[in-house]
């Protein structure tokens, strides 16, 4: 397993894949670097205007870096994606999995070592982006995550999952269909997240409903909310309530059940790509 992951690192460096993602990586961290600057001295020079009960430092600093672990958790599903969309119907018909896949190398083993080298490029990758929004945020206003390590863990998590949904599209789409499909998942569980926020903005309980059996369907988005609500964790009061009706809010507390539903998701997943890889002729 370990020896195919290393060829499915290779692999992607062949294509360039982390050429594309550093670049666009630089640009995000750069505009980050200069809008977090620019808030903070904004309200340094002209103050706060809004209730005194807010902490206007926790309020900045809570959005902008709720704001970019929303495009670290963006980035993270692209280099997913990149990853492992053609892993198994593109490079079948390319013909580069047909010496791969031959004995004494299970398919099981091939997919799990695929499933294991895209998993850890890609959690690395958020780790060391949403570490840099963090330090940036300090550095720029002198505010930091209540709880900073969470997040972090709910990201590796939430593109462990897409990582996996990629591997299981491979099997039966062709690549581009199944990066568009997997994006469009994506899209899809932000979307219920927000809807849950506009939900319990109106007391709506369909709405509500309906964001609940979304985050459930595609942990990743039940994931990433539990992150932003580590953010803020311990802050309290209105600013807190602010942070969270933000325009990248949707924080909720992680329920009891999520990380075991996670795994027990990733599992499931697992055991259907190797059944569908496993009755598919190459």
């Amino acid at each position: 397993m370990i020896v195919v992951a290393r060829y499915a690192i290779q692999e992607a460096l062949r294509r360039r894949v982390f050429v594309v993602i550093a670049v666009l990586t630089a640009l995000f961290l750069v505009l980050y670097a200069l809008g977090v600057n620019v808030v903070f001295n904004e309200f340094e020079q002209r103050g706060f205007v809004g209730p005194e009960l807010i902490e206007e430092r926790a309020l900045v600093g809570g959005t902008m870096t709720g704001l970019g672990m929303f495009t670290v958790l963006f980035l993270g599903v692209v280099l997913a994606v990149f990853l492992t969309m053609s892993t198994v119907r593109g490079d079948a018909e390319r013909g580069l999995l047909q010496p791969l896949a031959v004995r004494p190398l299970r398919r099981s083993t091939l997919l799990g070592g695929r499933f294991l080298a895209a998993a850890l490029v890609s959690g690395a990758y958020v780790v060391l982006v949403y570490s840099a929004v963090v330090l940036l945020t300090d550095a720029a206003g002198g505010w930091s995550p209540d709880r900073p390590l969470t997040p972090a863990l709910a990201l590796v998590a939430a593109v462990a999952i897409v990582v996996a949904l990629s591997l299981l599209g491979s099997i039966y789409l062709s690549s581009s269909a199944n990066g568009i499909a997997v994006f469009m998942l994506f899209g899809a569980g932000l979307t219920a997240g927000l809807l849950g926020q506009i939900g319990d903005a109106l007391d709506s309980q369909d709405l509500e409903r309906i964001a609940e059996i979304s985050s459930w369907a595609l942990p990743f988005e039940g994931l990433y909310q539990a992150g932003l609500h580590q953010l803020t964790a311990d802050t309290s009061g209105f600013t807190r309530v602010a942070i969270e009706l933000g325009p990248f809010g949707g924080a909720e507390a992680a329920s009891p059940l999520l990380i075991a539903w996670s795994l027990a998701y990733l599992a499931g997943i697992g055991a259907l790509a190797a059944n569908g890889f496993a009755r598919r002729d190459l």
